[in-house]
C-alpha cells in the first residue's frame, strides 16, 4: 500500500488504518481505495473489536483531493469515497477516530463517521466546502444526526472551522487530551477498559443497534445527495468556478448561478 498504514493491537482485535501520503494525509482516490481495500479484508476476520483511523505526522487529514473535486473526476471520487461509508455500515464493526491538528473536509466526514473520536488540543475540524462553492455530501447527513440540525447548519452553511473544545461542546468528540501522546495513552487505556473486555460478535450486533435509524438514514440519503452533487451541483457555474478558482490559488467569481 502506498497511502495507508495498516497495524494491529491488543492481540489482533483492533486494526489500526493510519493515513500516511507524507503531507496532509489527502484523501484522493488512490488511498480511498487502500482503505476500501483493507476494509474489505476486516469483513472475514470475525476477531476484530475496533476500526482505528488516524493520521500519520501532524495532522489527521487535510480532506479529500480538490483536483478531484473536478467535474470530469468528481463521480469517480465520491462513488469511491461513498462506498466507505457504505462498507462501514455493512461491516458494524465499532469505529474509533484519533483526531491531530487538521481534520477538514472529507477527512472529517471519515471521522464522524466512526462512533467514538478522541482529540487532543491541536485538533482543528470543519467542512469547508461551501467555501469552494460545493457541499459535503455524508457530512450533510451525519453532522445533523450525531450534533443536531440546528449545530449542523450552522457548520455546513459557513464551512467554518472549529477547535477541540468548541468539537467537545457541539458534541462532535467524546474527549479532549493535552497532546498527541496524551491521546494515544488516554485512547489505549480507554481501549483496554471498554472493548477488548467484550465479545467481538456482540459488539458488531451493539453496533448495528445503536445505528439502526442512522444507517437507514445514511443509506437512503446518500446516494441521493450523489446524485444532487453530481447532476445538479456540478451544472452550475459556480461549483466549477469555486474548484477551478481554489487550484488556481485565486479568489472565486461567483455568478450566483
Amino acid at each position: 500500500m502506498e497511502k495507508v498504514k495498516l497495524s494491529y493491537t491488543h492481540h489482533d482485535s483492533v486494526a489500526w488504518i493510519t493515513l500516511a501520503d507524507g503531507k496532509g494525509n489527502v484523501l484522493d482516490n488512490v488511498m480511498m481505495l487502500e482503505i476500501l481495500g483493507c476494509l474489505r479484508d476486516f469483513g472475514k476476520n470475525s476477531n476484530l473489536k475496533l476500526i482505528v483511523f488516524q493520521g500519520e505526522g501532524k495532522h489527521f487529514s487535510f480532506g479529500a483531493s480538490v483536483e478531484e473535486h473536478t467535474k470530469e473526476l468528481a463521480e469517480t471520487m465520491l462513488k469511491t469515497f461513498h462506498k466507505i461509508f457504505k462498507t462501514l455500515i455493512d461491516l458494524s464493526i465499532p469505529t474509533a477516530s484519533l483526531i491531530s491538528g487538521q481534520c477538514l473536509g472529507g477527512g472529517m466526514e471519515l471521522a464522524i463517521m466512526c462512533q467514538v473520536l478522541f482529540a487532543d488540543k491541536t485538533a482543528k475540524m470543519g467542512q469547508p466546502e461551501i467555501v469552494l462553492g460545493v457541499f459535503p455530501p455524508p457530512a450533510s447527513i451525519i453532522l445533523p444526526e450525531k450534533i443536531g440540525l440546528a449545530r449542523a447548519e450552522e457548520l455546513l452553511l459557513t464551512g467554518r472551522s472549529v477547535d477541540a473544545h468548541e468539537a467537545l461542546s457541539l458534541g462532535i468528540v467524546n474527549q479532549v487530551f493535552e497532546d498527541k501522546s496524551a491521546l494515544m495513552a488516554g485512547f489505549d487505556f480507554w481501549v483496554n477498559q471498554h472493548i477488548v473486555p467484550k465479545s467481538a460478535s456482540s459488539l458488531r450486533y451493539a453496533a448495528k443497534a445503536a445505528r439502526i435509524k442512522f444507517n437507514h438514514v445514511m443509506g437512503n440519503f446518500l446516494p441521493q445527495l450523489e446524485y444532487i452533487y453530481n447532476r445538479q451541483l456540478m451544472e452550475t457555474h459556480d461549483a466549477n468556478e469555486g474548484i477551478t478558482a481554489f487550484l488556481a490559488k485565486r479568489q472565486p467569481e461567483w455568478s450566483n448561478s
